[in-house]
């Protein structure tokens, strides 16, 4: 397959994981239902899933596969907002989180493109994190994440929505 060729929802579901495969599903119905749109491509590790809201065109999140697995990334536009959940992760989960990029543009803007959105500013058990928004909420996607990152997905979804 070509990098413009589009993948449908079907053929990406194919290469998840049985494992992941009824999560993977209910993400994706939940948000196609909320109004959210769904683009599909090949990219050189697999297919990667994008959904975004059409009138604003901002994503909310993306599944993608890595040599190392298959990923999801969340964009939560609103995370000092969801402290009581975030203090809540996996402890696997908040390690990923203090692994990801600091974001340059908060720590200094001259580091960073100006084009690029800001990154995020919340606290988990106390810890404060300034991280860049395209690494901070990547999990890897398994039976120990996958509560989390839909309870992630519902809570974005209503702050979006409100």
């Amino acid at each position: 397959m070509s990098s413009a060729q589009s993948v449908s929802f079907e053929e990406f579901l194919a290469a998840v994981s049985p494992e992941c495969k009824d999560f993977v599903s209910k993400a994706h119905e939940g948000l196609i239902s909320d109004g959210y749109k769904l683009k599909i491509e090949f990219k050189a590790s697999g297919p990667f899933a994008s959904y975004s809201y059409p009138k604003t065109k901002r994503s909310i999140l993306n599944f993608f596969f890595r040599k190392s697995g298959f990923f999801a990334r969340i964009y939560v536009d609103n995370a000092s907002e969801h402290a009581d959940f975030l203090n809540s992760l996996p402890d696997t989960m908040e390690r990923e989180i203090a692994k990801s990029s600091v974001c340059k543009r908060m720590l200094n803007p001259a580091e960073c493109n100006p084009k690029c959105a800001m990154g995020y500013d919340f606290y988990i058990r106390g810890d404060r994190y300034q991280k860049c928004r395209y690494s901070c909420f990547q999990f890897a996607v398994n039976t120990e994440s996958m509560n989390a990152i839909s309870t992630f997905i519902e809570n974005e979804q209503k702050k979006r929505a409100g």
